[in-house]
């Protein structure tokens, strides 16, 4: 069967000049805009502590499905197919748990570049930059759905040792790779049932992150964040790290706030957030997820949410914004690889969405009062041919497209993920 993805690519292009696009500089713009891929999709949020530590602070990860990667080595194999078949230059992002080795006597509070080293060596090999978090979840020190804002002192103090060390981690990270590693804050505390005191715990986390971010790491090798939720499993009730609680906090100590389209209720639109903390703060980071009911953190589907973040991030960004993309689901009943990668090319594809849109036209519209055909132009827009300049995106950049991927990742779980067991 003969390809005509450049013949249908060049009459989507003339149908888009028509309405003022240009469809080349809008991959452009799409290949400068990197995705944070989140490597805790390809071990369940497990880690590689071998230390036998439980999954929690509110972490669920539903599915049996064979071949989940058991150490950094496997997980990087796996990274190696999943970003072969994302078109661009992408980011991966780790948890502060998935370490390459673990050392006798080492725990969280006390980890170095050490335990990343080859993680390090990989990112750089592949040209390409990394970001972390802490992991402040699945350890015998999160006590009683507590870490940052526990009333123990000694408790607050192991997590505070181990955020000060990612930092550092991520201070390494950005100085050999030349790309500053965003290292963002989101710790699970909360109470199941209406608590007591409310204010105590928030104070508590307040004192725990003014001494995490003492130390003052230049912006060239790390960006601070900090990541609220609404609830989480254990923690229903009420949340420390709240919305409010993070936004102001973000606002007053000069970090990016971090919003994960999981962490809201789910009649909150997070693209209209998006302006009004950039008009405010000037960046964000984004983690986007699909929550189904609650925060489930299923895989990105091309749904009118995902639209809307990617369409708002991409005039945000053209107005000066700095927004930063991760990606932050992990599904264990399909194969991992396929939902990194079925995500990753649906955040791409809503990004290109956004950038194809004819705004100017439909911004014009809206000056002139003219509602109806802001309207009208705005779902017109919907229908114009973008698939098709998504699949000469794909096929200019060396990567298969939508039809054809799977074909590589069957290929791989036959011979790798299937024979771990």
């Amino acid at each position: 069967m003969m390809d005509h993805t450049e013949e249908i690519y060049r009459s989507a292009r003339e149908i888009y000049a028509g309405y003022g696009v240009d469809t080349e500089e809008a991959l452009r713009k799409l290949d400068a805009i990197p995705l944070s891929v989140h490597a805790w999709q390809g071990d369940d949020v497990k880690g590689f502590e071998a230390a036998g530590h439980a999954l929690t602070g509110g972490c669920q990860v539903t599915g049996n499905y064979p071949g989940y990667a058991r150490n950094a080595e496997e997980l990087r194999g796996d990274l190696d197919v999943a970003l072969a078949l994302i078109p661009g230059k992408h980011r991966v992002c780790l948890q502060g748990h998935q370490i390459d080795r673990a050392l006798p006597g080492i725990d969280r509070d006390a980890f170095t570049i050490r335990q990343f080293s080859g993680w390090l060596d990989w990112a750089r090999q592949k040209g390409i930059g990394m970001d972390i978090a802490p992991a402040f979840y699945s350890h015998p020190l999160l006590d009683h759905g507590l870490s940052l804002s526990h009333p123990d002192a000694g408790i607050r103090r192991f997590w505070i040792d181990h955020a000060k060390a990612i930092r550092r981690i991520a201070a390494e990270f950005g100085r050999a790779l030349g790309t500053p590693a965003v290292c963002n804050e989101w710790a699970p505390d909360g109470f199941k049932d209406i608590p007591a005191d409310r204010l105590a715990p928030r104070e508590r986390l307040r004192e725990s992150l003014d001494e995490i971010f003492a130390e003052t790491i230049d912006e060239s090798l790390v960006l601070d964040a900090v990541e609220s939720k609404l609830f989480g499993i254990g923690a229903e009730s009420y949340t420390v790290g709240s919305h409010d609680f993070y936004l102001s906090y973000a606002a007053k100590s000069g970090k990016l706030i971090c919003l994960d389209s999981g962490h809201f209720h789910p009649t909150e639109s997070i693209g209209d957030k998006l302006s009004a903390i950039t008009a405010m703060q000037g960046r964000i980071l984004l983690h986007v997820s699909r929550g189904v009911r609650w925060d489930s953190d299923h895989v990105l589907v091309l749904n009118d949410e995902l639209l809307s973040i990617a369409r708002e991030t991409v005039r945000c960004l053209a107005a000066g914004a700095q927004i930063h993309i991760g990606l932050d689901y992990f599904d264990a009943s399909i194969n991992r690889i396929a939902a990194w990668v079925v995500g990753a090319r649906n955040m791409q594809k809503a990004l290109l969405c956004g950038l194809l849109e004819p705004f100017e036209r439909i911004r014009a519209c809206e000056t002139d009062w003219d509602f109806s055909g802001r309207l009208a132009l705005g779902e017109e827009a919907r229908t114009l041919p973008w698939g098709a300049v998504w699949n000469y995106y794909c096929l200019t950049r060396g990567v298969p497209p939508d039809a054809g991927f799977m074909n590589d990742i069957r290929s791989y779980e036959q011979e790798v993920t299937l024979l771990r067991g």
